[in-house]
Formats: structure tokens, C-alpha cells, sequence
């Protein structure tokens, strides 16, 4: 099966993929610190910005040096002076201990070398109420995302996050391709 890959740009991802959506029902608002990890051209990274204001901070990670590059970019043509990226990889990020309100995987877990790592890197940078969030590919076949195989099952997320030493709130359908897990240290 052929898989179509779809730009950050593209407005037939937003049919089904809205991110200022999302970032409603998670609950980020003015004055929060969000952490993107994994966060490419900034689908996500940009709309939270714009969200938590001059009073809240985005930091934004990828080993993608050329999607944090057009990141950056685009934050200096909208004057967000309150997103802060690096190129590492999230085996290796801690951005801040104790400081974020919500760390936030957008539709990557699966992909680092390393997610139990990565898990425990958001633990160390959330606050104590602060959450963690999952938004992931549903475990079944579709022309694009990653392959099935790859794709972690909401059972195999739950665990892992569970693994990590976090406690799953609550599990959402975020539309037709996506699952949404939201937990707590």
C-alpha cells in the first residue's frame, strides 16, 4: 500500500487533524509552559505559542535541524518570542525540572530510539500537576502514517506511560486516525 505523507502546511490535515482543536481540549492556555518533543515544522509548537501568550513559553525539540530551522522561522515572522527550540534528540532533552505544565508527544512516540527514556525525560521536566500527553496513530491500516507494524496500540501506550511511572486520566479518540491519552506523574 502506497502512504502519503502530509506537509505541516497541508489544509486536508487539518480536516482531520486541527491543532488549535486539540490544544482546546488538552487545556493549554495563557501563561503555561508546553513542551513539544518531537515537534517538526511546529504543527503543534506554533498554535501553542500563540495560545499560552507573551506570559507562557513553548520549548520545541527535533533532530530534524531542518524542520527546527523553518520552526524557528516561522516563529520570527509572527514574533513569537516566547518558543525555544533545540536540535537533540529527546533521549537527551530536558529542557527544565519541574517546570512544564504539559509535555506533549504529537503522533511520535513510536519513532524514538529509546520512548521509556523519553518518558522518563518528560517526567523530570513536568511540574507536579502537570500532564503528559499522547496523541498517537490508531493501531489499524490507513494509506499514510507510519507503518502498522511501527504504530503502538493504545494497550501498548498505556503500558509503556504506565511503565514510566505515570497514571493514565483518561484516553480519547481524536478523530479518525488518532488516539489521545492523557496522564499524571
Amino acid at each position: 500500500m502506497s502512504r502519503q505523507q502530509f506537509s505541516p502546511d497541508d489544509p486536508e490535515r487539518r480536516q482531520w487533524q486541527d491543532p488549535e482543536e486539540l490544544l482546546s481540549l488538552i487545556g493549554i492556555a495563557q501563561g503555561m509552559i508546553f513542551v513539544d518533543m518531537g515537534c517538526g515544522d511546529g504543527y503543534f509548537a506554533l498554535p501553542a505559542a500563540r495560545r499560552v501568550g507573551s506570559s507562557g513559553k513553548v520549548y520545541a525539540n527535533d533532530i530534524d535541524a531542518g524542520a527546527v530551522e523553518r520552526l524557528r522561522q516561522r516563529a520570527a515572522q509572527e514574533g513569537l518570542d516566547n518558543l525555544f527550540t533545540e536540535v537533540k534528540e529527546a533521549e537527551k532533552t530536558v529542557f527544565c525540572e519541574g517546570c512544564a505544565d504539559v509535555v506533549f508527544f504529537g503522533i511520535n512516540l513510536h519513532d524514538f530510539r529509546d520512548p521509556a527514556r523519553v518518558l522518563l525525560n518528560a517526567k523530570k521536566m513536568l511540574s507536579t500537576e502537570g500532564r503528559l500527553v499522547d496523541l498517537d496513530w490508531k493501531d489499524q491500516p490507513m494509506a499514510f502514517g507510519p507503518p502498522q507494524e511501527k504504530r503502538f496500540s493504545i494497550g501498548k501506550a498505556r503500558n509503556l506511560i504506565g511503565s514510566a511511572g505515570y497514571r493514565v486520566m483518561s484516553v480519547h479518540d481524536a478523530g479518525p486516525y488518532h488516539y489521545l491519552i492523557i496522564a499524571r506523574r
